[in-house]
């Protein structure tokens, strides 16, 4: 397995953890398999999460601290991390993401990224502040693969009412992104439900949010002005999780969202 570049401990709490992986593997003369054993997770697994690119989870750490007899510094050091800011929170987002196989998301005044036309992407980051919205754009598009591939994973959006008659873009814009809206939500891996005005006070009032499912578990990210948080810990997603049946327990039926969709497109 080709070597990854050195992590740098000082540029972040993940970054510290990534590279303490690393140091006490060595500093005990085990190999990258050896160690996956320890907290069940193949050699390229640990791997990536030596390099950053993927995460261990409390269970994990909790399986180190015992191996090393460390007390508690795994696990400590997990939990400092998953509470503050990672700079590096979009890369190891959208790349859980791209190894999904389920993704849920609620989105309050906004179509989801993984279902936006060019043209609405567009005007949303332009009117984000950005002068070339364009290499945004094609890196918010290119995350739609994961939804394009031979196995594509499974989607379950929830979005309000509000966010088909906010008129992204302008009208015609906005009557092409409903009818995509419309055109993938007829698939059978992609469900839309959206959440009526009627529906008055919810849990999603809380705020965006979506869960990713892939092989190494769940992870929660929040949305919020300037950025974003992953939330790994098991305690944590499951309450997310929690919040995410609740929303859905208010949310119309597929047919009926999909003619609250089309309603939209129509009065544009």
């Amino acid at each position: 397995m080709a070597p990854h570049p050195a992590i740098d401990p000082d540029s972040s709490l993940w970054a510290w953890l990534a590279h303490d992986l690393r140091f006490y593997r060595e500093k005990y003369g085990l190999s990258q398999s050896a160690m996956g054993k320890i907290i069940r997770r193949s050699a390229t697994n640990l791997s990536n999460c030596e390099a950053n690119r993927r995460r261990i989870t409390d269970k994990e750490a909790k399986l180190l601290d015992v191996r090393f007899n460390t007390g508690g510094h795994f696990q400590r050091l997990l939990r400092f991390a998953q509470r503050g800011h990672d700079p590096e929170w979009f890369k190891q987002f959208t790349g859980l993401e791209q190894d999904a196989n389920m993704i849920k998301t609620f989105q309050v005044l906004a179509i989801p990224g993984l279902l936006q036309t060019p043209e609405y992407a567009y005007a949303m980051i332009k009117a984000g502040g950005w002068s070339d919205p364009t290499p945004l754009v094609e890196e918010r598009l290119a995350r739609q693969a994961v939804l394009n591939s031979s196995s594509p994973a499974l989607l379950r959006a929830l979005i309000t009412e509000s966010a088909l008659e906010w008129p992204v873009g302008g009208p015609e814009v906005m009557r092409s992104q409903l009818a995509y809206l419309l055109e993938a939500s007829d698939r059978a891996h992609v469900s839309v439900r959206v959440v009526p005005k009627v529906t008055g006070a919810h849990p999603g009032f809380d705020g965006c949010f979506s869960i990713i499912s892939g092989e190494t578990g769940d992870v929660a990210y929040t949305e919020s002005p300037g950025g974003g948080r992953l939330v790994p810990s098991t305690t944590e997603v499951q309450a997310y999780a929690l919040r995410y049946d609740r929303i859905s327990a208010v949310a119309l039926p597929a047919q009926p969202s999909r003619a609250m969709i089309q309603q939209a497109m129509e009065a544009m």
